[in-house]
């Protein structure tokens, strides 16, 4: 019998709830443990299936804002507790939560719609991100949450970690610190057979080389960055430090909302034309929220936190991203690639908006229903060019489990 309840996403306690059950279940094989403090005291677990030396780490909520995660890594735990040759020789490790502070933040429901995502919004800053904080602060100042996870990967050396992301609007892809032949092809299938489209010109993956459609490759240190402004670099993650033991990242996305208008490799007619013109509305957009945070700003005397914080980092990042796109050659010039720089473009704003409002909210702010109106009316945007459809959440579960394992076996073949 299944300890899952019907799948949506869980919270950070119902997934704690969940792995000591299995822990209990099967204490034999599953032992679920502390491996670290967050920032403002929240404990991390790992929760720990099979003995074998060799080790695959999954990790979930790395961004607060992307739930599926969660409800994927409870999934994966069951079955490799069920099936005995998914443990045959290998170790299976599941950090619950890379970044519970954050989850606490970021509020999602069975969302209806992206409004409602938007309404519960929160993503971090980069610097109190457990990923990527090491690409943008010296070791000494790193926070909790990244020491717990490297200092994971440092006792169990895994040949493969997994992080499990997802996107608000798009399709699926995988970002591979190293190449993993093989996986490609059973990833597209599993895209296909569940209706997700691939995101074939990912802008996370802007400049990568990919090994099949929707499988990016991390370039090495000697190529430059696709957006140079930006200050967050994937090779100075955590992502790279299952490195040093000989292992390697697989990074795995799955949309809540889809969009067939991110996998069309066809050439974009005007691809530097094209870039202009989203980079002007990003600046517009911006603008926009600045002017009501500018307003508001006397009223919110006093007021700081993680929520006005990450919307005002936000902010500081566009004007340099919307002039990597102006002077920058395209990284790609497939539709797909400008399809997605038209959704990161509009993304970006949406959510500083979206964070904002949640301070506006919680001060009465008479600004509020002004930037209500605006964050409604930039999700209706969003959703109509894209011609968003939700993906039912046991779809995104599955393919992004199909992935891992795929992944882990590939990767475990090649590690031998």
């Amino acid at each position: 019998m299944s300890l899952l309840p019907e799948l949506r996403y869980p919270s950070v306690p119902e997934l704690i709830a969940s792995a000591q059950a299995l822990a209990a279940q099967e204490p034999g094989l599953c032992s679920l443990r502390q491996v670290g403090v967050s920032r403002a005291g929240r404990p991390l677990h790992l929760l720990s299936v099979g003995h074998a030396r060799r080790a695959v780490l999954v990790v979930a909520g790395a961004h607060a804002n992307e739930p599926t995660g969660g409800s994927t890594l409870r999934v994966l735990a069951e079955r490799v507790l069920a099936e005995r040759e998914l443990r045959a020789d290998t170790s299976w490790h599941f950090l619950l939560c890379a970044d519970p502070d954050g989850a606490s933040l970021h509020v999602t429901p069975a969302p209806r719609s992206l409004l409602d995502y938007h309404l519960g919004f929160y993503r971090p800053t980069g610097a109190e991100q457990p990923e990527w904080s090491p690409s943008v602060l010296p070791p000494d100042r790193l926070p909790p949450e990244t020491r717990a996870l490297t200092g994971v990967i440092d006792e169990l050396r895994p040949y493969l970690q997994v992080t499990l992301h997802g996107t608000d609007l798009g399709g699926s892809w995988v970002q591979l610190t190293r190449d993993v032949p093989g996986l490609a092809e059973p990833f597209a299938k599993s895209a296909a057979q569940l209706h997700i489209p691939v995101e074939a010109g990912a802008s996370d993956a802007a400049g990568w080389p990919a090994s099949g459609p929707g499988v990016h490759v991390m370039p090495g240190p000697e190529t430059g960055a696709a957006y140079p402004s930006m200050p967050d670099d994937a090779r100075h993650s955590t992502w790279y430090h299952a490195h040093r033991y000989g292992g390697l990242t697989a990074v795995v996305e799955v949309p809540m909302w889809a969009s067939d208008l991110v996998d069309d490799p066809a050439p974009h007619p005007a691809p530097a034309a094209a870039m202009r013109r989203l980079a002007q509305r990003l600046l517009r957009d911006s603008l926009e929220v600045e002017r009501i945070l500018a307003e508001a700003l006397p009223r919110l005397d006093g007021v700081d936190g993680p929520l006005l914080r990450a919307a005002r980092w936000a902010l500081e990042l566009i004007p340099g991203l919307a002039e990597d796109w102006v002077h920058t050659p395209p990284a790609a010039t497939t539709m797909a690639y400008v399809g997605s720089v038209d959704a990161f473009g509009r993304r970006l704003p949406l959510r500083a908006a979206a964070m904002l409002l949640r301070v506006l909210r919680e001060t009465d702010d008479r600004a509020a229903p002004r930037l209500e109106q605006l964050v409604a009316d930039w999700c209706d945007a969003f959703a109509a060019r894209f011609r968003a459809r939700w993906v039912p959440l046991e779809h995104q579960v599955e393919h992004q489990s199909r992935t891992v394992l795929v992944a882990a076996q590939q990767a475990r073949e090649r590690a031998v």
